[in-house]
């Protein structure tokens, strides 16, 4: 009984130290898995007005949750080149800006334009600001996090998922992977139409 009790004292102190420091992100029990396709969610678009997915159908998309202030901001930068060189065959990269992680995207829509187009002459899509985990994360992350496993699930800002034409997920790259990897550019090719 004694043994019992530790190890459900242990498993709660274990999992709410894991859930504090980012390690776990749970799936939201109303998580909507009926989705089939990331063509079936809408972003906001930073600018106000609907960004749906679905305008992206045929195309390869690479979600990406960005911050301002972070020590990857600088992969604004890969991204932009990455847009430049395969937007005309196919390519779209959306940044979701989230204040999820260090509290490193506390700025407005407005200030979020103004920085990444000032700064890094951002001129792909932008969502407006979202929660990528917890209770609170955007549709679009419960069903990605439902359908790759959690462990492909962002840990920190500028995880990067894939998608195919078909609104497929095929890929998930965290942070540590730059805009400028040839793996991601080798799943970037692959998963253009006509590839």
């Amino acid at each position: 009984m004694r043994n019992q009790f530790l190890y459900t004292v242990a498993g709660a102190i274990i999992a709410t130290w894991s859930a504090i420091l980012g390690l776990i992100t749970p799936i939201p029990a109303q998580a909507d898995t009926m989705q089939k396709s990331a063509h079936d969610f809408t972003f906001t678009a930073i600018e106000g007005g609907d960004l749906p997915l679905a305008a992206y159908k045929g195309k390869a998309m690479l979600i990406v949750n960005t911050a301002s202030f972070c020590g990857f901001t600088d992969q604004y930068k890969g991204l932009q080149a990455l847009w430049t060189e395969f937007q005309g065959q196919g390519l779209v990269i959306i940044g979701v800006p989230s204040n999820d992680f260090g509290n490193q995207e506390p700025g407005t829509a407005d200030e979020i334009k103004t920085f990444c187009e000032g700064t890094y002459g951002i001129d792909f899509p932008l969502a407006q600001k979202v929660a990528v985990k917890g209770d609170q994360a955007h549709p679009f992350y419960v069903w990605a996090a439902a359908t790759l496993g959690i462990e492909k699930a962002p840990r920190w800002n500028f995880h990067k998922y894939l998608i195919n034409g078909q609104g497929q997920l095929v890929g998930s790259f965290p942070s540590t992977v730059r805009p400028s990897d040839e793996t991601l550019r080798s799943e970037i090719k692959a998963a253009l139409p006509n590839s």
